[in-house]
């Protein structure tokens, strides 16, 4: 994990800027309801409510008062942008440098039907490659919060 005593930190105000940017220029995750819990230098903690539009119905349609499950390529996505975010602080200019996602390792280990939060570590950040890795939990119907999915991202990290 990152040396959480290494001293460096993002900008004060660094979160609400990146809730800013996804409620107003980012669609996909702002339909998806994401948003930004804590921002730190090699931590991030984002998360999405529950909502229907994001669960799978089956094809008999759905039933009143029945929670059904939260698709998973909107667990992976979670896991995917929080990793990213983790590593944010570690690029020489946390707003104009950018990554991309190498790979993805998605572990599902639950069916989540209640809100998701996904917590992310950086693991290592090199020069040009970054790695995170994501704890995603959810609420059961009991008020239980439960690990979901583990996952496992590597960036490629495009520095000024």
């Amino acid at each position: 994990m990152s040396d959480p005593d290494d001293g460096r930190e993002l900008p004060d105000g660094a979160g609400d800027a990146l809730q800013h940017y996804i409620d107003t220029q980012h669609e996909f995750l702002s339909w998806l309801g994401v948003e930004v819990d804590e921002l730190a230098y090699g931590r991030a903690v984002m998360s999405i409510p529950y909502q229907s539009k994001l669960t799978n119905v089956p094809w008999t349609g759905s039933e009143e008062g029945v929670r059904h499950p939260i698709q998973g390529g909107v667990a992976s996505t979670l896991i995917d942008v929080t990793g990213g975010m983790a590593l944010r602080g570690h690029l020489d200019d946390v707003v104009e440098d950018g990554m991309a996602t190498i790979n993805l390792n998605v572990n599902y280990l639950e069916q989540a039907t209640g809100d998701l939060t996904a917590t992310a570590e950086v693991v290592r950040a090199g020069n040009t490659v970054g790695v995170s890795e994501v704890l995603l939990e959810s609420r059961t119907p009991d008020g239980e919060v439960e690990p979901v999915a583990v996952g496992t991202g590597a960036y490629r990290l495009f520095r000024s």
